[in-house]
């Protein structure tokens, strides 16, 4: 099946409210035991980017779990950083760690040059032009840095992502059902992924699936 694409910032504010309100918390509890698995503890005040980080949710969970660490988050919507920032109030012990920056990768402004970790979930398949998220990985993570980056795989045909939107989104209001399933079309197989690393000069980094919608990719810079 051919890729889709869909646009790139998820600007309406309907549309935002219904993804902070939805529950994500298997996916997203997924990806912060990843960051666990593959990144772990860093050094005391080592600050991570978080590349597309929406409402935030994954942030919170990173910087609850890791009080070594700030973290900031990019992200294009600000109708998704508000939501974000009305989640970091309800959770003032991490106020002075944690960050929302609106702009758009690969030229946005961000407080520091280079980070110790660069992390980004369910943004490439947003992307038109998806060297850009690898052009900022490449930029912005210092020499040696972890990397993760998680996100949707295109599935083989129309009729299979359907079944994922029924199997993962049945009970979700319909303007998810609907994106989650172009979200799907506008994908990338993993082969993509690969090539798209190789000429980002990224090619050390290693492409897995880690469920049947997702893939990871991972490694150091």
């Amino acid at each position: 099946m051919q890729r889709i694409p869909e646009p790139e910032l998820m600007d309406d504010e309907a549309q935002a409210q219904a993804y902070a309100e939805a529950d994500f918390a298997e996916p997203n509890s997924h990806f912060a035991a990843l960051y666990d698995e593959f990144i772990g503890p860093l050094a005391e005040g080592a600050a991570v980017l978080d590349l597309g980080c929406g409402p935030g949710d994954i942030m919170l969970r990173i910087a609850a779990a890791h009080p070594e660490i700030e973290i900031h988050g990019l992200d294009g919507s600000g109708a998704m950083l508000a939501f974000g920032r009305a989640a970091l109030a309800t959770q003032p012990e991490l106020a002075g760690r944690v960050s929302f920056i609106q702009g758009l990768v690969p030229d946005a402004l961000l407080p520091r040059a280079r980070y110790d970790a660069v992390i980004s979930n369910s943004l490439l398949h947003h992307l038109h032009h998806p060297e850009t998220l690898w052009r900022t990985v490449r930029a912005r993570a210092r020499p040696g840095a972890p990397v993760l980056v998680m996100d949707l795989m295109r599935p083989a045909d129309e009729a299979t992502a359907q079944a994922l939107v029924d199997q993962y989104a049945a009970d979700e209001p319909e303007v998810l059902r609907r994106d989650f399933y172009n979200s799907l079309l506008a994908a990338f197989e993993p082969d993509e992924v690969r090539q798209q690393l190789a000429l980002a000069g990224l090619g050390r980094l290693e492409v897995m699936a880690v469920s049947d919608r997702h893939m990871l990719v991972r490694g150091r810079v």
